[in-house]
């Protein structure tokens, strides 16, 4: 093909010169200021200020004296924290290990006024200081809770039965039976099922769902510093008891046989001083009948039916039946007697007892006023080894023991138990 005129040796060169410059104009653009702008810029932040956190908060209302009083900071440390009470004198308290924060470890009193200052140091080496002033409530009245096992102090700790309930017994009727139940605290080694049932609005027991294992260690909390338990009554003093539960001893009267059948870890006791007691223990319970007292209520004389748990006993315990109501020497049923080897198992007067004047009636017929009589040849073993917790069952009588006849509280079943909580749904 023949070229065009003008395509001569000078216009390629040209050309290639042209060409040349194009692509060098592109590898330059390619790599001119601005190509980094996909790159972030790195910048180094400016050190933080320390800020402060305190509470309770300014101008806040008074607070409960079991409520945490807290210092934080954010962009440093903590240098210092003062918290002084009414006298000038400090607080105790602890920080953290970073020493960012830091809260109170002693309990605050009721109605005093205290101040924190809080002194902190920024990560740009400024200082920050804040302080505060507030107050705690002043309770309308206080209310103390006792800790009981039977109508002993569970402060003075101990040894009890497998049917020893929890009792906690407020000095003042409680309004707010939820938030004080929630102060209560029951912790078990090995781990037991348990609830807590009000009584009334002062006492309320706590019991497993079963009898106790044998050799539970048990703990119970009132945590009621500083609690609202209603219409302004605050706890006055929180109580702590440890105890421990026993081996297993459990007593079943039969009011058909007559007999009562001892088991202890769950095993029967088949002799007591020489003597076979593979079918029980010979005994005489309540005669039955009523009659009327001197202000004209009803006395019943059959022992109630259902588990007893032993509350107290005595060497020798002084028995009247002005006790009950029958006051006047020439009534029939009048007697004032001082009656040896005595472990009361109901409020209502009903003991496990000496009895050595009806020995021929033991294992035969009923003859007592309620009471469980045994005769010299046990009762002495007996007194010995049951005590404080242990159970006294009692089968097969026209009368059922009440929920608050002495502690009553195994008589209820473990839906019922339930029932008493002021935490049930």
């Amino acid at each position: 093909m023949a070229r065009p005129a003008w395509f001569t040796r000078r216009a390629v060169r040209v050309l290639g010169v042209l060409v040349g410059v194009a692509a060098i104009t592109t590898v330059t653009a390619c790599n001119a200021p601005g190509a980094d702008w996909r790159k972030p810029t790195q910048t180094t932040p400016p050190p933080a200020s320390a800020e402060l956190t305190l509470a309770p908060a300014a101008d806040s209302a008074p607070i409960s004296p079991a409520d945490p009083v807290t210092a934080s900071v954010t962009g440093g440390t903590l240098d210092t924290v003062t918290l002084l009470n009414p006298e000038g004198q400090p607080v105790a308290g602890e920080f953290d290990t970073e020493k960012t924060s830091w809260k109170n470890t002693e309990p605050l009193g009721y109605d005093k006024s205290y101040t924190l200052t809080v002194v902190g140091t920024g990560e740009d080496g400024q200082k920050a200081e804040q302080t505060r002033t507030f107050t705690t409530v002043k309770p309308s009245n206080y209310t103390l809770p006792y800790l009981r096992a039977n109508v002993s102090n569970l402060l003075d700790g101990g040894t009890f039965g497998v049917g020893q309930p929890i009792v906690v017994w407020f000095d003042e009727a409680i309004k707010d039976k939820a938030t004080a139940e929630r102060s209560l605290k029951v912790t078990t080694t090995p781990n037991v099922e348990g609830a807590w049932r009000w009584m009334d609005n002062r006492e309320v027991h706590w019991r497993p769902k079963e009898y106790w294992p044998a050799g539970t260690q048990v703990t119970v909390e009132a945590n009621v510093y500083g609690q609202n338990l209603g219409e302004g009554l605050y706890g006055q003093e929180s109580r702590k008891a440890t105890f421990t539960i026993g081996k297993s001893k459990i007593a079943i009267a039969d009011e058909d046989t007559k007999m009562m059948k001892v088991y202890i870890d769950g095993q029967l006791v088949t002799t007591i001083n020489g003597r076979d007691t593979t079918n029980g223990i010979p005994i005489s319970m309540g005669k039955g009948g009523t009659t009327r007292g001197s202000n004209g209520q009803t006395i019943s004389y059959t022992t109630n039916s259902g588990p007893h748990v032993v509350t107290t006993k005595h060497e020798v315990y002084k028995m009247s039946s002005a006790s009950y109501g029958i006051t006047d020497p020439n009534h029939p049923e009048f007697y004032e007697e001082n009656i040896k080897k005595s472990i009361r198992i109901s409020g209502d007067g009903e003991f496990v007892h000496l009895a050595d004047w009806n020995i021929s009636a033991h294992g035969e017929r009923n003859t007592s006023h309620g009471c469980i009589n045994v005769a010299p040849a046990y009762i002495y073993w007996f007194f010995d080894n049951f005590g404080a917790g242990d159970i006294v069952d009692v089968k097969n009588t026209s009368r059922q023991l009440d929920v608050r006849n002495g502690l009553g509280d195994w008589v209820l079943s473990w839906e019922e138990w339930q029932k008493g909580s002021a935490l049930t749904a």
